[in-house]
């Protein structure tokens, strides 16, 4: 990009700096163009093969030139020398930001081991922040077309749309803008804009609409020039118009709104805008485009030259000026969807004459790409599935009423590539029909399609088992990112629930940086929010459930929880703080009795039922109260809301909320809790875990309350889980911090029903919608579902691996290190990448020894456990611990010895002699 090149600058001599900076930000993305924060938080991190290094100090520099940082001129933002040990999310405040603002930035630090020099420039640019700056006219045509079907199985073809322009010479910069409603793909000259695939990111188009902004300055030229957009449906016409208006929100036809603004060297300017000159057609080679259902795509329609200067577009139609979508054009402020892995398949069989099998060997969500030759005319279909039947066809009732089936028409000249690019699928298997002659492996890749987020963990052990389960949970959280956290891939569903992630987001931030992606899902929750106070289960509203309960609108709250502990992301509680407070008074005053919440909709939705062939228990003995599980849950916001008002100094709102939860508290206990058997109503795993896990239970009956989990999960439910999705998300931390991690390990290792296992052990690649989805009515299960993972991910890494963050230190800053070694698991291995830098935490145990490499990022410190009797049990590179550079003793914790380290690398060694393991 000819912005970044011009940044390049001879090195100043990093190698030689105790300290060197890296992976600089600007609101968690590297750099982003046409951002709408007006004060941008900017983020380093700070590498050093020293110990104890702590930043002092920082200076930022932000110049409106390249030649300006370089020279050392922060005309717009110099923040002099900062005495601050903070290097993320550090709010910029020097000059007004203006749109179409380039900002290039660089920054150095003072550390404890000495000065780093200057870090490389980094950049950012302001999007439209205004709606006067847009001048473009939303276009597209309010119609379907005389091939296209407006039904509830709709078939809608693309809309292809261009426009030729004149350019002066010298273009210093150009810059597109653009909202494709429902997807686009966006040509300058021929040359495709980007490597984005399924954009724009959904939202409830109605409230808000993400633009994107490009730099396009290398594909313009002087004089003639073309701009061309294909649009797909997306989200916005939806896969099932006129089906259910009381249930499906609809949106409209496909729209664009283009603006390509162009600056000269001279000063002057020239801006490009969508609006009736345009040309536009349907006539063109994608037929159909539909999530649910697939792409049609005919080559012999295809318009040769159609995104260039000099087509014949005299046939196509002028676009109508229609009306916008109504909501708030506002930047995307996280990653892009892009094809971020591809998989060869791992075999194609013939099923019958022309019928052929593909297996991809994992469950995902994308496309196949595919290569094929033949004659003008022939029609190849793809159909996906995630499993097959026992003769070894497509097993597809599961998908109920979605299609999900591509068709390919071909146009007869030579080798002939192509994928979708408007629908994705979820699928392992592929039925092929029509493919002229054998299709062979190479013919075919499969394209893994999710938002483009880094991978910041890695996790691995010595049991199988868990290795297995954690393969699945990677491909199943990477097949629901697509621009909002959907329940499944595969389906007529495809919606973001809320209850799937209540959790589920913590456990997933260890595996991919999820920060942005969260951070804009909790707008689009805000944005749902009745003017009363009412949050949906589904959000963006697509689906029009507001069925009012604590435990789904409650993961809400959660997130933000997530976001501020996680990535040290204040925003997410100081944007939304008054949505949640207006949802809790809301429920309060509609459905609280006598401080008991009377409201609940799903209960533990999905509890292991008593028999393989059941869906739901029906077993009044495995199935918690919903009236216990909401106000357990509205006990745990309201301490959710505590923590956000002190942090926002709200300490009136702090003091109501401690009243009032003292209040639930004592009404909970007198309902729910029977002192004689010292237990919660029936007795439930998730009746007991969650007043004991959210401090409900009194602290004289904790340990028998505690006691009678155990006994429950030992003897009737025989060491096998016994929760749904609600007592799931609590429960390996929960028995792990009560003293029992051996327990959890054994759910954590079992392979018969109920179990993560059981999925894994019966060819699950990815995690199922049901516990027993293969047997119960497969046609109900989702094979790519993650909300039974509960807060199994959490605790690999928390408590297996040792990575936790530390109390009242967001971010990272400190990690709190203290590992759970379960008797039977010989090592674990494991990465996370913080904010700060990469945490490392490799333990294995050899006989009666503990070997534990661990590393902490610069500019952190950690707590570090090691099981010792004491201090002196404890060796640190091959010297005394409590006498070793970078480690303080603390105390000793128990059988856990514990240190103070600072930011480095360490290899420990205790002896496990005369230690309990569990």
């Amino acid at each position: 990009m000819l912005i970044l090149a011009c940044m390049i600058i001879v090195s100043q001599g990093m190698a030689a700096a105790p300290v060197q900076l890296q992976n600089l930000r600007c609101e968690m993305l590297n750099n982003p163009q046409g951002i709408d924060a007006v004060h941008p938080r900017l983020s380093w991190q700070i590498m050093s093969s020293e110990r104890n290094v702590l930043q002092t100090a920082y200076q930022i520099i932000v110049s409106s030139t390249p030649e300006k940082l370089a020279a050392g001129q922060g005309d717009l933002w110099d923040s002099h020398k900062t005495q601050s040990g903070e290097s993320i999310m550090i709010d910029y405040a020097g000059q007004p930001l203006l749109s179409r603002k380039a900002c290039y930035w660089k920054v150095k630090v003072w550390t404890t081991t000495g000065e780093s020099d200057w870090s490389k420039p980094a950049y950012w640019s302001m999007g439209l922040l205004h709606s006067a700056d847009w001048k473009a006219k939303w276009i597209g045509a309010e119609h379907g077309f005389a091939w296209d079907s407006v039904s509830k199985f709709s078939r809608l073809s693309a809309r292809y749309y261009r426009k030729e322009f004149q350019s002066g010479s010298t273009i210093k910069r150009a810059t597109a803008y653009i909202i494709g409603l429902g997807h686009y793909q966006l040509y300058v000259n021929g040359s495709q804009i980007g490597d984005q695939v399924l954009a724009e990111m959904p939202t409830d188009y109605t409230k808000s609409v993400q633009y994107n902004t490009f730099d396009v300055t290398a594909q313009v030229k002087k004089g003639n020039n073309a701009i061309a957009a294909v649009l797909g449906n997306g989200r916005y016409f939806t896969m099932r118009p006129k089906y259910k208006p009381k249930k499906v929100k609809e949106f409209g036809f496909p729209k664009l709104l283009l603006q390509l603004e162009l600056e000269y060297t001279n000063g002057t300017k020239q801006i490009i805008t969508s609006d009736a000159s345009w040309k536009m057609t349907a006539d063109g080679p994608i037929r159909s485009n539909n999530e649910y259902d697939g792409e049609e795509y005919n080559a012999t329609k295809e318009l040769a030259g159609w995104n260039k200067v000099g087509y014949n577009d005299r046939n196509w139609l002028k676009p109508e000026i229609v009306p916008a979508p109504g909501g708030e054009l506002v930047a995307q402020m996280s990653e892009y969807i892009k094809v971020n892995q591809t998989l060869k398949p791992k075999s194609i069989t013939e099923l019958k004459p022309g019928t052929y099998i593909m297996d991809m060997g994992q469950n995902f969500s994308g496309w196949v790409q595919m290569k094929v030759k033949g004659k003008r005319g022939n029609k190849v279909t793809l159909k996906y599935a995630e499993t097959l039947q026992k003769d070894g066809s497509l097993y597809i009732a599961n998908l109920r009423d979605a299609k999900v089936t591509d068709v390919y028409t071909v146009r007869g000249q030579g080798t002939e590539v192509w994928h979708p690019i408007f629908v994705f699928h979820g699928f392992r298997y592929v039925s092929i029909t029509g493919y002229p002659g054998k299709p062979g492996t190479d013919d075919f890749e499969g394209q893994v399609v999710y938002d483009a987020l880094p991978n910041t963990g890695h996790f691995e052990t010595s049991n199988d088992i868990i290795n297995q389960v954690y393969h699945n949970a990677y491909w199943g959280i990477l097949s629901n990112y697509k621009g909002m956290p959907v329940d499944c891939p595969q389906r007529n569903e495809r919606m973001p629930w809320l209850g799937d992630r209540a959790t589920g987001s913590l456990g997933e931030s260890f595996v991919f940086d999820n920060e942005k992606l969260y951070a804009s899902w909790l707008n689009d929750i805000e944005q749902a929010q009745t003017a009363e106070g009412s949050i949906p289960d589904v959000a963006p509203a697509y689906w029009n459930y507001y069925s009012d309960n604590m435990t789904w609108p409650g993961t809400y709250l959660l997130i933000a929880d997530m976001l501020y502990k996680q990535y040290g992301d204040m925003k997410p509680i100081e944007e939304h703080y008054p949505s949640m407070k207006k949802w809790l008074s809301y429920m309060q005053a509609k459905y609280a009795k006598n401080y008991i919440m009377t409201k609940d909709k799903y209960g533990d939705w999905c509890v292991p039922p008593e028999s393989l062939e059941l869906i739901h228990a029906k077993d009044s003995n495995r199935t918690t109260n919903g009236e216990l599980i909401a106000t357990a849950y509205w006990y745990r916001m309201l301490f959710l809301m505590k923590r956000f008002a002190k942090l926002l100094n709200k300490q009136d709102d702090a003091k109501e909320f401690t009243a009032l939860s003292a209040k639930i508290r004592d009404a909970f206990n007198a309902k729910f809790f029977n002192k004689q058997t010292q237990q919660y109503d029936n007795g439930t795993v998730t009746a007991n875990l969650l007043p004991l896990y959210f401090d409900i239970t009194p602290e004289p009956d904790r340990k028998a309350v505690f006691n009678n989990i155990v006994k429950r999960e030992t003897t009737t439910d025989q060491g096998h889980i016994a929760t749904g999705v609600i007592g799931t998300q609590w429960l390996m931390r929960g028995l792990t911090e009560y003293g029992r991690p051996d327990l959890a390990y054994q759910l954590a290792t079992n392979t018969d029903y109920p179990s993560w296992g059981y999925m894994a052990q019966h060819g699950a690649t990815t995690i199922w919608e049901l516990w027993n989805g293969d047997t119960a009515n497969p046609s109900m299960n989702s094979g790519n579902h993650i909300m039974l993972l509960g807060d199994l991910i959490t605790w690999y890494y928390q408590n297996l691996a040792a990575i936790k963050v530390g109390i009242d230190k967001p971010g990272f800053k400190q990690v709190i290190m203290k590992p759970t070694i379960p008797a039977g698991l010989n090592f674990v291995k494991a990465s996370y990448q913080t904010p700060y830098g990469l945490v490392k935490s490799e333990w294995e145990k050899k006989s009666n020894q503990f070997n534990w490499h661990i590393t902490i990022p610069a500019n952190c410190t950690a707590l570090v456990s090691i099981p010792a009797t004491s201090a002196d049990g404890v060796s640190e590179g091959g010297k005394k611990a409590n006498a070793t550079t970078g480690l303080k003793f603390i105390k000793q914790d128990g059988q856990m010895a514990m240190f103070e380290a600072g930011s480095g690398s360490y290899d420990f060694k205790s002896d496990l002699t005369g230690l309990e393991t569990k």
